[in-house]
């Protein structure tokens, strides 16, 4: 049975007291969430000490959004995925597309990263995705397909059993688009094929992939019923506690 997840990413926005009185809230709200629904929020650097105090105990689960791609040493302005072991969290977001686009992360850079993360004890959220005109020129499989060979691939089958996949259309994100139902279940799908060629259907049977790009309580139950679709990485609607506490009910 593979975990259905509703992740929030908060990017650079709130102040930590706007960030506090958020997660406050999404506790508060939990009770209307399904026992089964993991809900896992992830607030900027500044953030995550507070935060982590406001939930602990609940069902909420704290991740970074980013982590460095060395443990330690003279890397200004870097943190490391033990110093966010440290103070409580348990997930990472790796490989996002603006992190790729604005910072030029590569796929070498994203295993060593993955990496890092498992050996102290965060689950990565890696994410994939293809940009518009990729998708204009049918190109999606292929970039995509790419993205997840060129890193997953690289682990081993151990490895690889901790992370959880984000597909994240490049074009949907923050533009208020969003993939069809049936856009999104498509490459979903294509995902967890090539997964099973790698590592097994059985393995890949496992897998939790969720989608990102503009989901929100309008289309998320409309997306979680699709068969491929394990829940979503959400962006604007998480920085609201109805909407993000909407969409994880959806289920």
């Amino acid at each position: 049975m593979r975990r259905k997840i509703v992740a929030g990413n908060w990017k650079m926005n709130t102040t930590v007291a706007e960030g506090v009185q958020l997660a406050k809230e999404l506790v508060e709200g939990l009770a209307e969430v399904p026992a089964d629904v993991n809900l896992i929020i992830a607030p900027p650097f500044t953030h995550l000490a507070p935060v982590a105090e406001i939930i602990s105990g609940s069902a909420i689960a704290l991740s970074a959004q980013n982590c460095a791609d060395e443990p330690k040493g003279a890397f200004t302005g870097e943190v490391s995925a033990a110093m966010l072991a440290g103070i409580g969290c348990t997930y990472t977001i790796l490989g996002h597309s603006e992190r790729r686009q604005y910072y030029g992360e590569t796929s070498e850079k994203l295993v060593k990263k993955i990496r890092l993360a498992l050996e102290n004890g965060l689950s990565p959220i890696f994410c994939v995705g293809e940009k518009l005109e990729e998708r204009n020129a049918g190109r999606h499989f292929e970039v995509v397909g790419a993205q997840v060979a060129d890193v997953l691939f690289q682990l081993s089958e151990l490895e690889a059993s901790k992370v959880v996949i984000a597909y994240e259309p490049v074009w949907a994100i923050g533009t208020g688009v969003t993939a069809t139902s049936a856009q999104a279940e498509e490459i979903h799908a294509f995902i967890r094929g090539i997964i099973a060629g790698q590592f097994g259907e059985e393995f890949a049977e496992r897998v939790s992939i969720l989608y990102g790009g503009s989901c929100k309580p309008s289309n998320a139950k409309e997306l979680f019923a699709c068969p491929d679709i394990d829940g979503g990485l959400i962006g604007g609607a998480a920085l609201k506690a109805a909407d993000f506490l909407a969409i994880a009910k959806s289920y």
